[in-house]
């Protein structure tokens, strides 16, 4: 598995400016810790080591050992956190997901493959810098040029960027000569019952998930990897997300969707490597021996009618998702992660958790899938004067046909979240292992 856990040295270069980046550690002990010291323990294994990582922080606040000034420089070193680019797999895919999202579906205009190898070849470059915390080119300081990087980030942390990079099925048409490369069963998505799907929020040859912890970072991302593809590709639609931060939640709890829920509660642990090779990892045999370490991912933008449903008692919530608002026990449990029992009856004989609820239905035939789910929100619809505001699901598996689809299928059937929701956009992308230094992102393909 690869070790996408944070842990690099937090030193200036995580800076996108030479500010003088102030003692991360001082504080955080009743014994006074230089930066020196710091930097050298991080040396040894990561800022991680020094606080334990986010346990380590819980530790000290549970000693009450953290003042409010010590809180903001724990804040500030997490920000620092750098998340290496270079890896055996792409991060942002078992990376834990960051604060915010800013996804972007891109159109390839040119009909060249080596235009398009050369791309890559760009963005992968451009995805190194970034991810690390420097600018892009080095013309941004001549009075006669347009600057290389457009500087939205300066003085900014990483804040834990990752850029993962796919490419969808229509990327294996007659362009480039890919087709005999094209896994057997990378297909765009079969239409479910209830689908509306908008042509605006569909498909892509190529697909980019930016994650970070500050919004400003992660677009900046996606619009320089734009700006780079001008002449070759164009964005074709781009989404914002955003879960609940970091600092709003320092326990890391499972984050709850616009319809107050918590929203992964089932995930699998990205730790367990077996499980990861079992559920999201996809392998040569799988069909393409290039996808060997990447994942295949879906993209779902799922509008909930948020007025019907904040009109709905809340015990029919519950039944709707099959769990307790508060707690996200399953019903007749008290623990969030306690298995649900799907035989548990109430006193009149009827299932505890209801036959259509979402939860048992996700759960029925023991399908796994890892999401990677954050909300968004478009405003105002102009037309309904109604929220514009939902759910973008990702989801990462080995196989889109006996894991997405399968389940979505049973889903799409008979959830009785489907009185509340409905699927605007869809897209899948194939994602390329990941890169070794020297390489580019999409070599094993091109």
């Amino acid at each position: 598995m690869s070790n996408h856990e944070p842990g690099m040295e937090p030193n200036s270069s995580n800076i996108r400016s030479n500010q003088d980046a102030a003692s991360p550690a001082q504080g955080l002990l009743s014994k006074k810790i230089s930066r020196r010291e710091v930097l050298k323990y991080a040396g040894i294994g990561g800022i991680g080591l020094l606080l334990g990582g986010s346990g380590g922080y819980g530790l000290l606040a549970a000693q009450e050992k953290l003042s409010p000034s010590s809180k903001k420089n724990h804040d500030r070193v997490a920000s620092m956190e750098q998340i290496p680019f270079y890896d055996q797999h792409q991060a942002g895919i078992i990376t834990p997901a960051q604060n915010f999202l800013c996804f972007a579906s891109f159109d390839l205009t040119t009909n060249s493959l080596s235009e398009v190898r050369k791309l890559f070849q760009l963005w992968t470059e451009s995805a190194s810098l970034m991810t690390s915390g420097q600018m892009l080119g080095n013309t941004n300081n001549s009075q006669n040029l347009p600057p290389s990087d457009t500087g939205e980030a300066a003085g900014l942390t990483t804040s834990k960027l990752t850029i993962t990079f796919g490419v969808g099925p229509s990327f294996f048409d007659s362009r480039y000569g890919l087709s005999s490369k094209k896994p057997a069963s990378f297909d765009e998505l079969p239409s479910f019952r209830g689908d509306a799907l908008l042509p605006e929020w569909c498909g892509g040859d190529i697909g980019v998930q930016v994650c970070a912890d500050d919004m400003q970072v992660a677009f900046h991302a996606v619009r320089n990897l734009a700006r780079i593809a001008r002449g070759t590709a164009v964005m074709r639609w781009m989404q914002e997300g955003f879960q609940r931060s970091s600092t709003a939640d320092p326990s890391g709890g499972t984050p709850r969707n616009l319809l107050g829920f918590k929203d992964g509660t089932g995930n699998p642990d990205t730790h367990d490597k077996q499980a990861m090779n079992e559920i999201v990892w996809a392998r040569a045999d799988n069909g393409a021996n290039w996808m060997q370490g990447g994942s295949y991912m879906v993209a779902r933008r799922i509008r909930m009618r948020i007025e019907i449903w904040d009109r709905s008692p809340l015990s029919d919530q519950e039944q709707t998702f099959g769990r307790y608002r508060d707690s996200g026990a399953p019903i007749g449990s008290k623990d969030e992660f306690a298995p649900l029992d799907l035989e548990a009856k109430d006193s009149s004989g009827k299932p505890l958790i209801p036959l259509n609820s979402h939860s048992r239905l996700a759960h029925t035939d023991g399908i796994k899938m890892l999401r990677r789910a954050y909300s968004y929100t478009g405003g105002i619809d102009a037309k309904t004067g109604q929220l514009d505001a939902g759910l973008f699901f990702i989801c990462y598996q080995k196989d889109i046909q006996k894991q997405f689809i399968s389940m979505q299928q049973k889903l799409a059937a008979s959830d009785k979240l489907n009185e509340y929701i409905v699927h605007v956009g869809s897209a899948v992308f194939a994602c390329f292992p990941g890169v070794r230094q020297g390489g580019y992102i999409g070599d094993t393909l091109f």
